[in-house]
C-alpha cells in the first residue's frame, strides 16, 4: 500500500468517525482532521476537486469549532454572572411611582419588567417585601400567556427602571449571559413563591391558634 492509498483511507475512515460523533465540538475537531487528510490526498493524487473541496471544508469547520467554542465560554461565563443590571441600564427608561400605587396587577397584560433603584414594593398575594436592587416583572413577559402572576404594590414612593418586553426578548435572543441569567431568575423566583406560599397557610393557622 502506498503511502497515496493510506491517506485515502485513513481519510474515509474519519469520515465515518465524524458519523459516529454525538457532540459538536469532537465532530468539528474530527472533521477537520478528515479535510485535512482529503487536502493531502487530493493533492499526491492529483485529485483536484477532492482538493478544492476540502480546502473550502476546512474553512467552514474551523470557522464553525471557533464560533462552538464562544458559545461555550459564554455560557459558562454566563453561570458565574447574575444579571448585570449596570448593562441594561441603556436599554431602560427612568420611572418614579409614589407610595400606594399599584405597579402590576395580576392576571394583567405584562408588558414591561423592572429593576428597582429606591423604595419598597410589596407582592401582595406572598406579603413579601422587595427592597432596592430588586428586579421583578420578569416572569410574566417570559411565561406563554404573558399575564401578570401576582400583584405589587409601592409601600413608599419609588424609583424604577423599566425595559419593555419586545427589547427583553430581543436582549434574550441575542445575548447569551441575558438569557441564561433571567432563565436563572425564573427559576429562582418560581421556587421562592412556591416555598413562600407553601408557608403562608402554615404561619395563618399558627397566627389563628395563638389568637384562640
Amino acid at each position: 500500500m502506498t503511502w497515496i492509498d493510506f491517506l485515502g483511507y485513513a481519510a474515509s475512515a474519519s469520515v465515518l468517525i465524524t458519523f459516529c460523533m454525538s457532540t459538536m465540538v469532537p465532530l468539528r475537531v474530527i472533521a477537520i482532521c478528515s479535510n485535512v487528510l482529503f487536502i493531502s490526498f487530493g493533492a499526491l493524487a492529483h485529485i483536484y476537486p477532492v482538493l478544492v473541496l476540502h480546502v473550502v471544508l476546512l474553512s467552514v469547520n474551523i470557522t464553525r469549532l471557533i464560533q462552538l467554542q464562544r458559545l461555550i465560554k459564554g455560557v459558562k461565563a454566563a453561570h458565574v454572572r447574575d444579571l448585570s443590571v449596570d448593562n441594561l441600564l441603556p436599554f431602560m427608561s427612568r420611572r418614579f411611582v409614589k407610595a400606594g400605587q399599584v405597579l402590576m396587577t395580576k392576571g394583567d397584560k405584562a408588558d414591561r419588567m423592572y429593576y428597582l433603584v429606591n423604595g419598597r414594593m410589596e407582592i401582595c398575594e406572598l406579603g413579601k417585601i422587595l427592597e432596592s436592587g430588586a428586579v421583578l416583572g420578569e416572569i410574566g413577559i417570559f411565561a406563554r400567556d404573558q399575564k401578570r402572576t401576582a400583584t405589587v404594590v409601592c409601600v413608599s414612593d419609588c424609583e424604577l427602571y423599566e425595559m419593555s418586553e419586545s427589547k427583553a426578548k430581543q436582549l434574550y435572543f441575542q445575548d447569551r449571559s441575558f438569557g441564561l441569567a433571567v432563565l436563572q431568575l425564573i427559576i429562582a423566583r418560581l421556587m421562592e413563591n412556591m416555598r413562600l406560599g407553601q408557608a403562608a397557610p402554615e404561619r395563618d393557622e399558627k397566627e389563628g391558634a395563638a389568637a384562640a
